[in-house]
């Protein structure tokens, strides 16, 4: 890091080589750069929330002081944001000092940031930058001095080119300036310079530096003409007035007025009047219900304002934000035609959102005019600026409008939030909505509302005099009502077995919904297809895959008409599926059980394969049974998730398509032979980014059927014990070079004879999961990666499946290996599989416990502290502190637990810095530091009580 000399050094330098002049003029920019960047700030920020057209992040932008005595600082508005901002500016000298927003206006790209001087300790705070926007002329020599792509100071040079520009457009979703003249020049100036002053020798800032363009080296800066008044407005405590009637213009030049009806005399008159001009302001947007709606048309060209002529955007606006309330004259021309409109001058604030409700997760407030304007809507309805939860399983997502909510029309924020509040918990609700995009399309959405996962309904209100966005708690929605038995009817398959016509009577539809990701899960938001293992109790069995853990809410809709609630009872830890439990008393329709005969599969069964698609239909094909072998699916290291393991499937001669949810193998008297399920794995992306994908593939009933006869014959929830290995074949070649005599060889061959389906493979350890972190000690006794297994308990292993029968059932095995060339014996105790129970939310962060994945891809674990999730937008994603890491200790408090993570934690204040050792998955050390905000980011999380049940702490 440099100190603040090196820097006045390096401007030095760079001065020598930039000046384009003798060595006078040279010598002025020097000083004039040593003396302007004391007062250049780099702003560290937050946004958030995602709010009107912006989105949660972290950035960094550029700000300059103005105001020394009051400590106010200007910048963009796209920095300072319209919704909940968080952030910091570091001084020349590498001094930080909090700022807070206290102004962002309504169109133009500027606002102001707040700081206190006297928590600047270690400088003299350098005089106020003068504001000179007169001094802008065409070909003017300026330099950008700012923050410019992530850098501390950097210094840009270029030459003004042109001074009436139209804003720049930089996206229909995106926040875009309007009704003003830009400054372009060609600075080249990235990320992080928005909001650096645009200085001229003498060190006036003519303008300030708001965006540029993606294909060339063309910067757009913003007048600052406007920021006098709003800067005076607040110096002496007034408010700042802004007036609109919900036209945009720009500017036309005089050939294409011509054409719109522009009269050669009133052009000579303007050209008189105006020599400089290159044209007049053409109305382009006219919003529908605002002010000027019916009365000011696209195309007509403004002349005057209460009989004052006009040519440019500044005299517009300060007539219109001097005559909020009022009626005032506007004097067009129209197809060659002189008129003259009377508006009322509209509250620009009273159109520009300063609330906002938090509701599952998701937010939501008034559309705003900037959002309106882009795409010629009324400025009225409910904009969703940010979708979780369940509004985001409904496809719900930014840049909707809701129109109505429970069959309620919203027109309004205030609407909405009366409409949720009589909301019964535990229901579904519909929606009818439009994309901002494409208004003529109204579409339904179902959402399912559930309380027990999402506490906050709250409605926040932004304060300029603090910074913050106030909350109100809006409590909650009305309580859950009790539900109806319902009946419903199953559609039969075609089929010329009678049997398995009604096969659909045991299919379920599965809905899941995680409010987080835990155990390494991503929510794929998939439907999945379940099947009824047991129709008196309600138990549904169901792919691992749809069902990623047990922290959320789960719903089976049958025959496609009756939505049931559901919660998860039991998972395989090895065979990727789960068993969920309903009440079956809630579903009249004739629910079938699924029937099996416990026959293994084996080469050559002709089956029949029926299956659901994920449009819910039910198709059924003749197949045959192929070879079996075991599921390999690779560890991801970068991304752990749960994989199923040790499993052995079969092959059959049906294509498995992507579009099918889940099927099953039948014989021609409907007795299920097979299991067709959604195995999920890990891709990598650039070697940077993971996504799940799934494989869909068969195994054997009999695999699953001690399962489901122990759920049948006994409330208690089974238990499956494994060993910390995962196993794969070991072709006979290999086995020899690795020590295995020709005795077990010749066994092995001799085998075949006796068993249709087995491979001529041994089963060999290929990775070994570490032991938990609290158990540091290795066992002597545990399995390496290439011990060939010989045989469990004296009896000879040739599948995998001799293995796994054995240690699901038994507290230890006898296992003889071989290793390192020699056979040696080892007593392996088995274990079960622990389930995450807690998750802590801390600063944006989601922690829990080490989930069994991710043991199987370390050789060690740091601590238990695990980062599973970082949100965007917050302290722990703006200092860097990333997800999949271990936490090690918080300001030197050693945290290898949950618990003494949480107390470490709680003894850290609000608004303070907080040091936080980690260590990332390829034992990379570091040490970061994070200032805590718990305003916006409070410390909470579920965690599991005595009934096994979630629940809410904070």
């Amino acid at each position: 890091m440099k100190t603040s000399m090196e820097i006045e050094n390096l401007s030095k330098d760079i001065y020598s080589s930039l000046a384009l002049g003798g060595s006078d003029q040279s010598n002025r920019w020097q000083k004039t750069v040593e003396t302007v960047i004391k007062s250049i700030v780099s702003i560290h920020f937050c946004q958030i929330v995602s709010f009107d057209s912006d989105f949660r992040s972290s950035s960094q932008a550029t700000g300059f002081i103005i105001d020394k005595e009051n400590g106010i600082i200007l910048t963009n508005r796209h920095v300072v944001s319209p919704g909940p901002f968080t952030g910091y500016i570091i001084l020349d000298n590498y001094e930080e000092v909090p700022v807070i927003p206290i102004y962002r206006d309504p169109i133009h790209d500027f606002g102001f940031l707040k700081f206190n001087p006297n928590d600047v300790k270690h400088m003299k705070l350098p005089p106020d930058l003068k504001l000179r926007p007169d001094l802008v002329k065409v070909g003017v020599e300026i330099r950008v001095i700012g923050n410019d792509n992530g850098e501390k100071l950097s210094i840009l040079s270029g030459f003004i080119s042109r001074t009436n520009r139209n804003a720049p457009y930089y996206g229909c979703c995106n926040y875009n300036d309007f009704n003003i003249e830009y400054i372009q020049a060609a600075a080249n100036a990235k990320g992080g310079s928005s909001g650096s002053p645009v200085i001229d020798i003498n060190g006036n800032v003519l303008a300030m530096e708001a965006g540029g363009s993606f294909f060339g080296a063309t910067d757009f800066f913003l007048p600052i003409d406007r920021v006098f008044r709003a800067l005076h407005c607040i110096q002496k405590n007034k408010p700042i007035l802004r007036g609109t009637i919900q036209v945009t213009w720009n500017l036309k030049p005089f050939d294409e007025c011509k054409r719109l009806g522009l009269t050669s005399e009133i052009e000579s008159k303007m050209r008189s009047l105006f020599p400089e001009t290159i044209g007049l302001l053409v109305a382009e947007i006219v919003l529908p219900k605002g002010p000027a709606d019916n009365l000011i048309r696209e195309g007509d060209v403004l002349i005057a304002i209460h009989n004052k002529e006009i040519s440019c955007f500044k005299t517009i606006d300060e007539i219109l934000d001097s005559s909020v309330g009022q009626s005032i004259k506007f004097t067009v021309q129209r197809d060659g035609k002189i008129l003259d409109l009377a508006c009322k001058v509209q509250d620009l604030h009273s159109i520009t959102p300063d609330r906002y409700i938090k509701f599952c997760d998701s937010i939501f407030h008034n559309l705003s005019y900037q959002l309106a304007r882009t795409h010629n809507l009324a400025v009225s309805g409910v904009f969703v600026s940010q979708a979780n939860g369940p509004f985001e399983d409904a496809d719900l997502g930014f840049g909707y409008i809701i129109k109505s909510i429970d069959n309620k029309t919203v027109n309004n924020l205030d609407e909405f939030i009366n409409v949720l509040k009589h909301i019964s918990d535990k229901s579904m609700i519909s929606i009818t909505c439009m994309k901002i995009e494409n208004i003529h399309n109204i579409e339904t959405r179902t959402v399912y509302i559930d309380k027990q996962w999402y506490e906050d309904f709250r409605l926040a209100i932004r304060n300029d005099e603090t910074g913050l966005w106030d909350f109100n708690d809006l409590g909650f929605i009305a309580p859950s009502k009790p539900l109806k038995p319902l009946n419903a009817k199953f559609i039969e398959i075609h089929s010329e077995k009678e049997a398995l016509r009604t096969l659909p009577n045991s299919f379920v539809t599965v809905t899941a919904h995680h409010p987080l990701n835990i155990d390494g899960a991503e929510s794929t938001n998939d439907l999945g297809s379940g099947l009824v293992i047991d129709a008196k109790k309600g138990l549904v069995l169901v792919s691992r895959y749809y069902i990623e853990n047990d922290l959320g809410y789960f719903r089976l809709t049958f025959a496609d008409s009756v939505i049931i609630p559901a919660k998860v009872v039991f998972f395989h830890p090895l065979y990727g599926f789960v068993i969920l439990k309903y009440d079956p008393s809630l579903i009249l329709a004739p629910v079938q059980e699924i029937k099996f005969i416990e026959n293994p599969l084996k080469k050559g069964d002709e089956l029949t394969f029926v299956y659901q698609d994920n449009t819910g239909k039910f198709s059924s094909s003749k197949t045959k049974v192929g070879s079996k072998g075991l599921l390999k699916i690779e560890l991801e290291y970068s991304y752990p998730c749960y994989r199923a393991t040790n499993c052995e499937i079969v092959s059959i001669s049906t294509k498995l398509s992507s579009s099918i949810l889940g099927g099953i193998l039948v014989d021609d008297d409907a007795n299920v032979r097979g299991l067709c399920l959604k195995f999920t794995g890990v891709d990598a992306v650039d070697n940077s980014e993971n996504y799940l994908y799934s494989v869909l593939r068969c195994i054997d009933i009999c695999h699953v059927s001690e399962i489901v006869k122990s759920f049948k014959i006994s409330d208690l929830i089974p238990s499956v014990r494994i060993i910390d290995a995962e196993f794969s074949e070991l072709p006979i070649s290999t086995a020899r070079v690795l020590g295995v005599k020709e005795e077990w060889i010749e066994k092995l061959e001799n085998s075949a004879l006796d068993e249709e389906n087995h491979r001529l493979k041994f089963i060999n350890v290929s990775s070994v999961a570490c032991s938990k972190f609290e158990e540091k000690s290795l066992d002597k006794n545990s399995l390496k990666v290439s011990d060939v297994i010989l045989t469990v308990n004296g009896n000879f292993v040739n599948k995998v499946t001799d293995i796994t029968s054995l240690m699901f059932k038994n507290d230890e095995l006898e296992l003889r290996v071989v290793r390192n060339q020699k056979e040696i014996l080892l007593k392996i105790g088995t274990f079960e599989v622990e389930k995450t129970e807690e998750t802590i939310h801390w600063c944006g962060a989601n922690f829990q416990n080490p989930f069994y994945a991710l043991r199987q891809s370390l050789k060690e674990l740091p601590s238990d502290v695990y980062v599973m999730t970082v949100g965007r937008g917050s302290p722990a994603k703006d200092y860097g502190l990333g997800s999949s890491h271990f936490i090690t200790h918080v300001n030197e408090i050693e945290t290898p637990t949950l618990d003494k993570f949480l107390s470490a934690i709680k003894q850290v204040a609000d608004n303070s810095y907080v040091k936080v050792r980690a260590v990332s998955l390829s034992n990379q050390k570091k040490a970061i530091t994070l200032k805590t905000n718990y305003h916006y980011f409070p410390t909470n999380g579920f965690k599991k009580n005595a009934d096994g049940e979630w629940e809410y702490f904070s």
